[in-house]
């Protein structure tokens, strides 16, 4: 049996080389998501032959994240089957990419059977498209832009120990707005911003921020994620202002652009099924999904 802990923040010292070694796509695949998810999706951790193996829970089950590491992955994955005879449970793998999937049928050829989880695909589109927003399709997005521009006194600033707590103060106002109290996905997702927050620095968070008129109106949070992408975990604005969530997406991505010049996508994370987050997700016309499945051994 596998002995797993809880994820403290302090684990990020040894899990976050684990996972920059395996140099995955997915947004799951990244220690702050572990962390700031970890309470919620009752994630555990335990390093197994030079591999971060993940054990999550929900109602129904129990299932593992695909192994992060380097060295024989084979014997990891056999260690984690046996950890779920010795628990009682079926073995299950979740959000396993493409690539994945071609080395599980490698490795145990027939062994699992696979269901794609379209709620976690993560949509992901090229950098460049998101700074310049060219072409017909995203002409309503510059629309907003110029309007806010023209119509607005505004500043863009990156998120610093200054202005950090008006981010969390205009966080806890937009939940209010939308009734994160009554929405159980709005009410996970809160908890999980909370967390970032109580540890942003420790988990070496950037983030950049929108000004109208002085105050506080947008936000967005994100890091690296691998070797040719950034990942965006939160963006928070005011819908009722036109304009304001384009704004905060153009000029992070511009931020981005300048600062890690070497990096061709960004990673906006997945939509939960969550219908409204689904529908913006798309209306920036994602230059590709990572596709997400399950894998349950069937042998």
């Amino acid at each position: 049996m596998i002995k797993f802990q809880e994820i403290e923040i302090k684990d990020k010292e040894w899990m976050e080389p684990l996972i920059v070694a395996s140099d995955m796509r997915a947004c799951h695949q990244n220690f702050t998501n572990m962390f700031a998810w970890s309470k919620i999706l009752e994630f555990r951790v335990a390093k197994v032959n030079n591999h971060l193996v993940v054990k999550g829970a929900t109602e129904e089950d129990q299932h593992y994240l695909y192994p992060a590491g380097e060295g024989d992955i084979k014997k990891v994955i056999e260690t984690m089957m046996q950890d779920s005879v010795d628990c009682g449970h079926s073995f299950k793998i979740l959000g396993v990419l493409p690539e994945n999937i071609e080395e599980l049928n490698s490795l145990f050829p027939g062994e699992f059977k696979y269901e794609e989880m379209r709620d976690s695909s993560d949509y992901v589109y090229y950098l460049d498209k998101l700074v310049k927003l060219s072409g017909n399709k995203l002409h309503s997005k510059r629309n907003h832009i110029n309007y806010f521009k023209k119509n607005y006194t505004w500043n863009f600033e990156l998120i610093s120990p200054e202005n950090f707590e008006e981010c969390w103060e205009m966080n806890k106002k937009w939940c209010i707005d939308n009734d994160c109290k009554e929405d159980e996905f709005l009410y996970r997702e809160y908890c999980a911003v909370r967390r970032c927050f109580d540890n942003y620095w420790a988990l070496g968070l950037g983030g950049g921020l929108i000004r109208k008129d002085g105050k506080v109106i947008a936000f967005t949070i994100g890091e690296r994620l691998n070797s040719d992408s950034y990942v965006i975990h939160i963006e928070k604005a005011f819908s009722e202002i036109r304009g304001a969530y384009q704004m905060i997406n153009r000029e992070y991505a511009e931020y981005i652009k300048q600062t890690y010049p070497h990096l061709t996508y960004v990673n906006r994370e997945e939509d939960m099924g969550y219908e409204g987050l689904r529908k913006a997700k798309l209306s920036y016309y994602p230059d590709k999904m990572e596709e997400k499945y399950s894998a349950k051994h069937i042998k």
